[in-house]
């Protein structure tokens, strides 16, 4: 099961931290990544971690941006948005995905947290 937490309201430019909680099972082995649906569009790949934390990828969107980060020891991933603009606002989903980095497979995903930018 995975828990996001941290969106909210913030100011173009501004930074926000996303944190996705495991609980029920350790996801040490399991790439994980974010995932995001803006109003009015299909979701869309934000950014993963593979499960050492040496492979990363992220979407030419937030490059730059955004930074995901894990540790293990806390079953939690992390993502740091800085310089926020008016089109990310949006509800991020974290998800997991014991094959690999691609995200390709998600195993689990979380209930969604929603950032909104105002510009």
């Amino acid at each position: 099961q995975l828990q996001a937490f941290g969106g909210g309201l913030v100011q173009a430019g501004g930074s926000l931290r996303l944190s996705c909680a495991a609980s029920g099972r350790t996801f040490s082995r399991y790439a994980m990544g974010w995932f995001r649906q803006a109003p009015g569009k299909e979701c869309e790949f934000v950014t993963a971690i593979s499960w050492s934390g040496s492979n990363i990828r992220y979407a030419d969107s937030v490059k730059g941006r955004f930074t995901i980060s894990r540790d293990n020891a806390k079953n939690t991933v992390y993502l740091q948005m800085n310089s926020l603009k008016s089109e990310d606002t949006a509800v991020y989903y974290c998800a997991a995905d014991r094959s690999g980095y691609y995200l390709s497979s998600v195993d689990y995903w979380g209930q969604g947290t929603l950032v909104t930018v105002s510009s």
